[in-house]
């Protein structure tokens, strides 16, 4: 349990989500004062099992800086002497230093941009600054690196449609996804109300003269739906885009004359999850399907041109670095496009998280992960964190032959804005050269979509056009 104490409010939060990264189960006190001046004064008293611990620092923030950048800068700051103040306590010391983002990449892109750091020294300055490890520092710049199809305009728009439908519930999945079963009676009307609010976001594309450059159809499950189904919503997303993508994640949802439907519509890129090489471990967190299913999929995905994504996760119960190399070398002879290495996230609303899991192991299956896929060929392009990730660690997207996914390169560094339709969508209007964002969510159950799309339709437009 922690508990904090501060006399600057907009910092608790942050304290929260880094104290829970060195404390998940013993009792914690933090008691912090911020003094303002010229100089700034941090004062920290820091209490776990009976050990106490209390220092101040003081620092001064440039003066050319805008307000809104002294406020991040000295946000920063303060974390990083939290930080320090829990790693002396505890002895541990954190893989990502005192950073609790979602997004470190889009940081050191925010900091090279704003003359904070140069680029060729941003690893230098992210683990001494920072404090993360020296090869999650490195990460960073090779990840800016590969990411050379950024580009920042305010009318290059991405679309994304949201099938919160999977076929049965895997323990891991924190996402408001419904069981096929429990809603197959709901979806041709969901997918009425989708197409009315894609109707709404073609309206919008059109009056604010956007271009839309790639479409996603995640879940969820898209590939749960009917080839009738799939041809009904792909049928309405005529837009001539530079990539197309259809998650079908689940291997057991695939069949020929379903990809067959999407190579109609000009899908180019699919994923394909196998998350483990293991059925043992596939039936433990209830993921009925078969390595067969995976390899037939792939097989059919590959005769039709596909570009594919498997995703793998490291730290599933009941596995160890052996089985997870086993997964890994898999991967690698199956050579697909992109591979995303997931570490295990043990998030409110999964059953694993009521259940407990250990790390096993997690950071030397990451590092393996990391340094095999470079090892042959590999590159990473994309990086991400989740809350209650085993170890602290992340989820790292990789790529071969310049075949990247610009989906998920725009939606994690927030460069472009995303016009999102569906149950549980998060729509992101992206103001670049005023550096701000706002964003806009429906409903996360499909019935009170369903029951409130007129509304949903009305506040969609008056987001875009206003």
């Amino acid at each position: 349990m922690v508990k904090i104490e501060s006399n600057k409010t907009e910092y608790i939060q942050e304290f929260e989500n880094l104290a829970a990264l060195f404390c998940a189960e013993e009792e914690l006190d933090i008691k912090h004062t911020e003094s303002e001046d010229e100089v700034i004064t941090e004062e920290f008293e820091v209490c776990l099992a009976g050990k106490s611990l209390a220092k101040s620092f003081q620092f001064s923030l440039q003066d050319n800086l805008s307000e809104l950048r002294k406020k991040s800068v000295k946000k920063r700051k303060v974390k990083v002497y939290l930080y320090d103040m829990l790693s002396l306590v505890t002895g541990k010391r954190l893989p990502w230093g005192s950073l609790t983002g979602i997004r470190p990449t889009k940081l050191a892109r925010d900091m090279i941009e704003n003359g904070e750091v140069k680029e060729s020294v941003v690893a230098e300055v992210f683990e001494k600054e920072l404090r993360l490890s020296h090869d999650k520092a490195k990460l960073i710049p090779l990840i800016l690196k590969n990411q050379k199809c950024i580009i920042r305009n305010d009318n290059l728009v991405d679309l994304y449609i949201n099938i919160p439908v999977c076929p049965t519930r895997c323990f891991y999945c924190s996402f408001i996804s419904n069981e096929l079963k429990k809603v197959q009676s709901k979806l041709d009307l969901y997918l009425d109300c989708l197409i009315k609010e894609i109707s709404a976001i073609r309206d919008v594309i059109a009056r604010k003269a956007y271009i839309v450059r790639t479409v996603y159809i995640g879940g969820g499950t898209p590939s749960v739906l009917s080839e009738a189904q799939l041809d009904r919503l792909l049928s309405e997303l005529n837009f001539n885009v530079s990539e197309f993508t259809v998650e079908c994640g689940r291997p057991d949802t695939i069949t020929a004359g379903k990809l067959d439907v999407l190579k109609k519509y000009g899908v180019t890129r699919i994923s394909i999850n196998p998350q483990t090489f293991c059925e043992a471990t596939l039936k433990r967190i209830g993921r009925p399907t078969k390595n067969a299913q995976v390899l037939e999929g792939y097989s059919l995905a590959l005769e039709r041109g596909f570009v594919v994504n498997m995703d793998v996760i490291a730290g599933l119960p009941g596995e160890k670095l052996g089985i997870f190399k086993r997964t890994i070398k898999t991967l690698l002879e199956l050579n697909p496009d992109n591979i995303t290495v997931h570490t295990l996230s043990l998030k409110n609303g999964s059953i694993l998280k009521s259940e407990g899991a250990s790390d096993n192991g997690v950071a030397a299956m990451v590092d393996f992960a990391e340094k095999s896929l470079l090892a042959n060929g590999y590159k990473p392009y994309y990086l991400y964190r989740q809350k209650h990730q085993l170890g602290g660690l992340e989820n790292v997207g990789y790529f071969r032959d310049d075949k990247v996914c610009i989906f998920n390169i725009d939606s994690m560094e927030e460069t472009n804005s995303i016009l999102a339709c569906g149950a549980g969508a998060m729509s992101k209007r992206i103001f670049n050269t005023e550096n701000r964002i706002e964003r806009q969510s429906n409903p996360k159950f499909i019935e009170d979509y369903i029951s409130r799309i007129d509304e949903i339709v009305e506040k969609k437009k008056e987001f875009y056009l206003k």
